[in-house]
């Protein structure tokens, strides 16, 4: 046990639970990563390549009768995206309870509705594989909750039980439900259980070394199963301190350093992506010192901000953000998206928009079929929390209009930002608002989360009339144009110019090529200049080939540029 490495898996251990029990703690888990070949002394900026670009799906998203679901995915994406993608964000697809698989009941099975695992690892061998890890919670109707409720060796401090009198005031809500939970155990004893999410999803106790083990248990499986990503779910909670706001506590980013340095021993080449939907400064914080902790972090600020710049048409806030988008390390990156199967999180404009510019963005949403979730304040007040609609009905602001263009430059500007983009499934298929979903369910982010049936789909995609064939068959010439420019690299350089407000501009620059992405995001007609134009005053519409002059160059509405003084 005195491999590299090891000994700081102990500080890591003792910082989080005092020397004693940290000792204790790293007996239990050395024996899980003492056999693992050592890693390489520095993976660095090889992390990451131009190449990468990931799709989000949950594993059911595509229906064919007569067909497990994991099955009609794999055929769609390895018909139609096997060189436009090169991994697949897997959501939850794990046996749930609750709230469309994060409600998960057992972490080490595929659901059978879904497949099995030989059909995940089928997967792998085209596409890296981004797994969720469900850390934060469990679902109370889990064996392991059963367990819990009857004191069974292993399980008895499974979750954290509180005094309901405790004063639980400064805890940090993200949603507006109760906070602790009222259950029974086996003896009859009525316990109020941590509850951060809702009441079928029972908050893990990690001061419990039995929890901490099976945890880690749970990680290094997802690794043996092809996993070369691993997204925390709502890893900003996982430590609670009662008389504090119990979100991004040192514990928190201990146990993130933690998972990391197992990973580093036990597979170097799998990142972690943190999620936190929280305003942007707390959410680089899990980049920690660029090596220590998150590889890359979901960048939650983009998407509210984005829908903003498209409602005012104007990227002057928008740009003045961008510019500050500098990595720690070249080992880092953001996760670049719009849309998730969540709803669109306000949560990270605050400091960036005022008050009322987050209530122009709620009243759009209701305006154009969408919901709107929040969340409960300290003083009792609620406020919103996430927009539910889907990406492309907020784009368009309007449900009558098939104006693909105007969705496409929005992610075009997505795509030209430094680091890995992500999009979701059914903001490439082009899909509209899901109400029926919503009626079905009556949860608000149905309204995103529709299972189609695979040949309807593939049939509107097949029709260059249909605004989902539009999309998509716009979305994936974009992709597959930027995956060819070594500029666009996620460590690239970048710098965000200023070209007027309603043109988003961004300069990206490697050794091998310097290339400049604009976007018109307003319904006008631009022109502009670029301030510094190359030698000759000459640059090369990468799409077409097409020469431009940087001195005049013209725009359509919502028409994006990207520009090279070479021809692509």
């Amino acid at each position: 046990m005195d491999r590299p490495g090891f000994e700081d898996i102990q500080r890591l251990l003792e910082q989080i639970y005092g020397p004693d029990k940290g000792r204790a703690a790293f007996a239990r888990l050395a024996p899980l990563v003492e056999g693992l070949s050592p890693a390489p002394a520095d993976v660095g900026a090889d992390f990451f390549s131009q190449q990468d670009v990931y799709l989000i799906t949950y594993g059911d998203t595509l229906q064919k009768a007569g067909q497990a679901p994991l099955a009609t995915l794999y055929d769609f994406v390895a018909c139609e995206l096997s060189d436009v993608i090169s991994g697949i964000h897997f959501l939850p697809f794990f046996p749930y309870s609750s709230d469309d698989g994060f409600s998960v009941m057992d972490f080490t099975a595929i659901n059978p509705q879904l497949g099995d695992w030989p059909d995940v690892v089928r997967f792998s061998e085209k596409f890296d594989l981004m797994f969720d890890f469900v850390i934060n919670h469990f679902s109370a109707q889990s064996r392991w909750f059963a367990d819990y409720l009857a004191d069974r060796p292993g399980y008895a401090e499974f979750a954290i039980e509180v005094d309901p009198a405790a004063d639980l005031s400064q805890v940090t809500r993200p949603r507006s439900l109760p906070l602790l939970t009222a259950f029974e155990k086996h003896d009859g004893r009525r316990v109020h259980l941590w509850t951060t999410f809702s009441a079928d999803q029972i908050d893990f106790n990690y001061r419990s070394l039995d929890v901490l083990e099976k945890m880690i248990r749970v990680m290094l499986l997802y690794v043996q199963k092809g996993a070369a990503a691993l997204r925390l779910d709502a890893i900003a909670y996982l430590w609670k301190e009662i008389g504090t706001s119990c979100i991004h506590l040192p514990q928190t980013h201990a146990m993130v350093k933690l998972f990391r340095r197992i990973l580093d021993l036990a597979a170097p080449r799998v990142m972690i992506v943190t999620e936190t939907n929280v305003p942007h400064a707390e959410n680089i914080s899990y980049f920690g010192n660029g090596h220590d902790e998150a590889q890359m972090v979901y960048n939650f600020t983009l998407p509210p901000l984005l829908l903003h710049t498209f409602a005012k048409q104007d990227a002057t806030v928008l740009s003045a953000w961008a510019r500050g988008l500098e990595l720690p390390s070249a080992a880092n990156t953001f996760f670049n998206f719009t849309a998730s199967h969540d709803g669109i999180g306000v949560r990270p404009l605050e400091g960036i928009l005022p008050p009322a510019a987050v209530d122009d963005l709620v009243a759009a949403a209701r305006a154009n079929g969408g919901r709107v979730s929040y969340k409960q304040n300290p003083d009792g007040s609620q406020s919103p929390y996430e927009l539910n609609i889907t990406y492309v009905d907020a784009i368009l602001a309007d449900r009558r209009s098939q104006r693909s263009e105007k969705f496409l430059a929005s992610q075009a500007v997505q795509y030209a930002l430094p680091g890995v983009p992500a999009t979701y499934i059914h903001s490439l298929l082009g899909s509209r608002n899901w109400e029926a979903g919503v009626a079905q369910t009556g949860r608000a982010r149905s309204i995103n989360r529709e299972k189609p049936d695979a040949g309807r789909v593939l049939a509107e995609l097949r029709d260059p009339q249909t605004l989902r064939s539009k999309i998509f068959n716009g979305y994936v010439d974009l992709i597959r144009l930027r995956r060819r420019q070594p500029a666009f690299h996620p460590n690239a350089a970048f710098e965000i110019l200023d070209l007027g407000p309603r043109l988003f501009a961004v300069k990206r620059s490697c050794a091998q090529q310097t290339l400049y992405a604009l976007t018109n995001i307003s319904d006008r007609r631009l022109t502009a200049a670029l301030p510094a134009p190359p030698p000759g005053g000459r640059l090369y519409d990468l799409a077409t080939g097409r020469a431009v002059d940087a001195a005049a160059l013209e725009f359509e509405p919502y028409q994006y540029l990207w520009l090279s003084a070479e021809a692509g």
